[in-house]
């Protein structure tokens, strides 16, 4: 006699594959729980054995019976609406998150663009004494033209910016108003990332940080995909294009790709960029590995040899 078990249920079938007994799913759900059932009709026969691919053939032909097929449908249905539920992970939390800060990043840029030409018509002194764009947009809310010029030691009679009105200034205080709340919806993102990182791969977050850690993610696919690449996919992951270039026309292959955002080669000369690299690469691979596979948390340890190696 043959087991054999679908959406619908439990069935055992004999050598001539007419059912014998069965036990019917009443949810899809109890489909997730199945070897409970098969378990439960394995005690009631013996000698159950497991369909070859002859026999399967056989045993479909059974539920071609229309009286099987809207329950068949229906809980097909219920079933995949609760495989895509559950395929919500921290993966895709994370993925959707930073891709959200690189959208808010453009924005950012775009405004503080168009806010600085605006501003600079009544006071470009400041403007262009001031580099961060988020203590310019800061600067120009919380202070007054007099109160700025004083601060970069220019004398508000020798400014060269235009006298506007109030009517004229509202409409610029109001953009960097928006900017303003976009780098707070940035910091708030990143602190989301960054909770979500702590259980979920905090050895990769010691080692290169969260933007670096999350692009990685994002851009690998899932943490799982990221823990099987091998440390030399790691060091030029993001820089694919620079790579297929140095394939097809020789060009100088590329030194790294994503972890170049990373503090440690930020702070390198510019001929040990690629040692650098290649050593947090294989930091960032075995970081990956142990996350994965929810080993213990070293990430501390493999930074301070990181920052070591390189001081």
């Amino acid at each position: 006699m043959y087991l054999f078990s679908n959406m619908l249920g439990v069935f055992v079938f004999d050598s001539q594959f007419s059912i014998v007994d069965e036990m019917l799913f009443k949810e899809a759900d109890e489909y997730q729980n199945r070897e409970e059932f098969i378990k439960k009709i394995s005690s009631r026969h013996k000698n159950l054995e497991e369909p070859d691919e002859k026999s399967i053939k056989k045993i479909l032909l059974h539920f071609n019976n229309p009286k099987y097929f809207n329950d068949f449908c229906s809980k097909n249905l219920k079933l995949t609406k609760l495989d895509v539920k559950n395929s919500v992970n921290r993966d895709n939390l994370i993925i959707q998150s930073i891709k959200s800060i690189g959208e808010i990043d453009k924005a950012i840029n775009l405004l503080v663009k168009r806010l600085r030409e605006w501003y600079d018509l009544y006071n470009p002194e400041f403007s262009r004494a001031t580099e961060s764009h988020e203590s310019f947009v800061e600067e120009i809310l919380n202070n007054e033209k007099s109160e700025l010029l004083k601060k970069i030691n220019v004398d508000k009679a020798d400014s060269i910016g235009a006298e506007l009105g109030q009517e004229d200034i509202e409409p610029i205080k109001s953009l960097a108003h928006q900017t303003y709340d976009l780098y707070q919806l940035r910091k708030t993102h990143l602190n989301y990332i960054s909770a979500l990182m702590d259980g979920y791969c905090p050895n990769i977050k010691a080692v290169c940080d969260v933007m670096v850690a999350a692009s990685l993610i994002a851009h690998a696919g899932s943490l799982k995909r990221l823990s099987i690449l091998p440390s030399s996919t790691i060091q030029i992951l993001g820089a694919e294009k620079a790579l297929f270039r140095h394939m097809k026309t020789g060009a100088k292959p590329p030194r790294h790709g994503i972890i170049i955002g990373h503090s440690l080669i930020a702070k390198a000369p510019d001929r040990m960029h690629g040692k650098v690299a290649r050593a947090l690469a294989d930091k960032i691979s075995i970081a990956a590995k142990i996350d994965y596979f929810r080993g213990k948390f070293i990430g501390d340890r493999l930074r301070k040899e990181l920052e070591e190696k390189f001081k």
